[in-house]
């Protein structure tokens, strides 16, 4: 009997739960089956999901088809009518091991969606890696309690809810004892942390707890954050814990007021602006990568440039740059838009000028001395993300003390020190 597959659409957040459906489908038994962990962000996102399944069916006729994720979430109907798919499970679902011992037994239902919005305890599912030895990714948060008006997630993850910090510290511990060298604090909403929690404690104490519960670990990352709410204890812990990596991915979506009041974000161009320049203060070398949509309904070509004007002014240098694409359902879809190909045309503006900024970041390293964690023999991650091919190769996983000697497409050029 073969092993249960599974496929993932979407954030790293998915990728991390997809592993942890893996290891749930086989401990149950479930045998030959690939369980497609589907994304909602976009339309797009989808249309590419349902065109998969139909693929899979064609290459693989006598494996059962299980779909999940974010789109099963929102719109299990969609998927349910199917011919190809065989079960439809909710995000809460997904995660449950007697939803997997069912589906082994051949008891399942077909269609198990509940209401994610009753749900009240967060998952923590124990996973070792994602595939790699190079990282661990520990989820702490699920969830979201606000409503920006062009996303679908809250409806398809439900409202904020947090690990509690002593189960985090333990998975923390554990991966550490198991060699990983680097781990990454994940969430939907990682900032809202512990807001729902007795004491309402707050995601840099979390930091702190960990980093000094793991006193052996060489290197503590964040996923995405929102700046404005960043705790004075983290960015105690960002000038002062070298052990917490100088790189920060903040959730900006745009640099005009009116199109972020429209958005429904909860800063403006200058509240970020501001924290950048803190963030900078406290830690010279820190880097930044930005989330950022393009052709938000409404935006005029002067909002867009404000956006454009905001990598600068923010000194941003790895950006995730989207077109808007309109969700049903969500208020953004109801507003006046903007043409798609417009929106095309100012994302592709916006990747020109984070590649450019990328590459002057990638040119500064010259000469610098950095260490590595090793993605591959041959690929490795400075502190501040930068990709670093090395000339001779090293164990995936470990650290590398190396000095930059170039940058060629888009990655420094590495030789060990």
């Amino acid at each position: 009997m073969g092993a249960a597959k599974v496929e993932t659409f979407g954030c790293r957040l998915n990728a991390y739960e997809s592993e942890a459906m893996r290891g749930l489908a086989e401990r149950a038994g479930l045998g030959e089956a690939v369980v497609v962990n589907t994304c909602a962000v976009t339309a797009e996102a989808v249309r590419q999901a349902r065109q998969r399944i139909r693929r899979l069916r064609r290459e693989r006729p006598e494996a059962r088809i299980l779909v999940t994720g974010c789109a099963a979430q929102t719109e299990p109907g969609t998927f349910a009518a199917m011919p190809e798919v065989d079960g439809v499970l909710g995000n809460a679902e997904k995660l449950r091991p007697e939803v997997w011992a069912r589906l082994a037994a051949g008891a399942g239902a077909r269609v198990e969606v509940g209401d994610v919005m009753a749900e009240r305890a967060a998952p923590a599912p124990l996973v070792d890696g994602l595939g790699t030895r190079a990282r661990a990714y520990v989820q702490v948060q699920n969830g979201c309690d606000h409503r920006c008006t062009f996303c679908v997630i809250p409806y398809g993850r439900g409202n904020s809810r947090s690990v509690p910090a002593a189960t985090v510290v333990e998975q923390v511990v554990r991966l550490v004892g198991r060699g990983f060298n680097e781990v990454v604090l994940t969430g939907v909403d990682l900032t809202s942390w512990g807001a729902d929690l007795d004491g309402a404690p707050r995601l840099g104490d979390l930091v702190a707890a960990v980093l000094r519960a793991a006193p052996d670990l060489p290197r503590l990352r964040l996923s995405s954050i929102d700046s404005v709410e960043v705790d004075p204890r983290l960015m105690e812990a960002i000038a002062g814990e070298k052990r917490l990596m100088p790189h920060l991915h903040l959730s900006l979506q745009a640099g005009d007021d009116l199109i972020l009041k429209r958005m429904k974000r909860r800063h403006l161009r200058d509240h970020a602006i501001a924290f950048c320049a803190e963030a900078r203060a406290a830690r010279p070398d820190v880097v930044f990568g930005a989330d950022l949509i393009a052709g938000f309904p409404t935006e005029t070509e002067a909002a867009f440039e404000n956006t454009l004007r905001l990598v600068e002014e923010c000194g941003l240098t790895w950006l995730h740059v989207f077109p808007f694409s309109p969700r049903a359902g969500v208020p953004a879809a109801r507003m006046p838009q903007v043409a798609p190909a417009v929106a095309r045309e100012r994302a592709e503006r916006l990747r020109a000028v984070g590649a450019a900024r990328a590459a002057a970041h990638l040119e500064g390293l010259r000469g610098a001395r950095v260490r590595l964690l090793m993605e591959r023999p041959d690929l490795g991650r400075t502190e501040g993300f930068a990709p670093a091919r090395l000339a001779a190769p090293a164990r995936p996983g470990t650290i590398v003390e190396a000095r930059i000697v170039g940058a060629e497409a888009g990655a420094l050029l590495a030789r060990a020190a």
